[in-house]
């Protein structure tokens, strides 16, 4: 029986919408698809895209906040205020703490109910694949760093949504692309940021065995001030990391400007590159014995 491609997709900071991810999936499925034409008549079945969109935990509150705020004061640059009440915003709320944040549970139930809805469609050993932008990387570092290595400590309502699946349980994580990551800054955050999370998972052998290309992809762009090499952050984070890939991202307007950062998704060079491996490691599982 031939295994699919589970691919969850996250946005990152700003007022996002819930349809972030269509134009991107639907370029991403293109790709992966050309690749499989020689063998199969119908490729973009073998591969299945759920958005997770955490945006939806925080842009109410922000959006309430700012009417308040501008109804208050006159405010100058009131767009630029607006932006960064939803840009810097979610950053803020979200951060994790000692006193469980309940923020960062609500964003990880929403992340634990999109692998869940993935593993439905996608079935429940599917390899796992994760492409997230900006915030949306430091949330899946978050979220499964805790399925790592701290299990005991997952909230009940975020465990409530897990299913004793291999996918749920990210057993079968098998690729991370971290598009414009901020994940360096928040080593900021901890005198002790060593411990990045593996991938691919460690359990991916008990259920691909000798799945070769799995790994922790992260590309930048180096006018993004907000995206970050990973690698050079320590020894612990060069092993995790496969690569970081300088590109170039957006038009001829924003690519060479801190713009760039909201123009990954858009970017036909991480396309194609995800859609490639992402192809190359369907022939990998499927075809292997043929």
């Amino acid at each position: 029986m031939r295994k699919k491609m589970a691919v969850a997709v996250l946005h990152g900071i700003g007022n996002q919408q819930e349809d972030f991810s269509d134009i991107f999936s639907e370029e991403l499925v293109k790709r992966f698809s050309q690749n499989l034409k020689p063998y199969l008549p119908v490729p973009e079945t073998e591969i299945i895209i759920q958005p997770i969109y955490w945006g939806s935990v925080f842009n109410e509150s922000e959006n309430e906040m700012w009417k308040k705020l501008s109804f208050a004061a006159e405010l100058d640059f009131a767009k630029l205020r607006h932006f960064v009440i939803h840009f810097f915003g979610d950053a803020i709320a979200y951060q994790p703490s000692a006193y469980q944040n309940p923020n960062y549970i609500k964003v990880h139930e929403v992340y634990a109910k999109g692998l869940k809805k993935l593993g439905e469609k996608a079935g429940s050993d599917a390899p796992l694949f994760v492409v997230a932008h900006s915030l949306g990387s430091v949330i899946t570092s978050n979220y499964f760093y805790d399925l790592q290595y701290i299990p005991d400590r997952i909230p009940e309502t975020v465990k409530q949504n897990i299913a004793e699946t291999p996918l749920e349980n990210g057993d079968t994580l098998a690729g991370f692309y971290s598009l414009g990551s901020p994940l360096a800054l928040w080593s900021l955050r901890y005198a002790d940021f060593d411990v990045p999370i593996h991938v691919p998972s460690p359990n991916l052998e008990r259920y691909y065995p000798g799945l070769k290309d799995g790994k922790w992809v992260n590309m930048y762009d180096k006018d993004d001030v907000f995206g970050y090499p990973l690698k050079p952050l320590n020894h612990a984070y060069d092993k995790a990391v496969s690569c970081d890939i300088e590109l170039n991202c957006g038009n001829i307007i924003t690519s060479w400007t801190p713009l760039s950062h909201m123009h990954y998704f858009t970017t036909n060079d991480i396309i194609n590159k995800i859609g490639d491996q992402l192809a190359d490691i369907w022939k990998q599982v499927n075809l292997k014995k043929n």
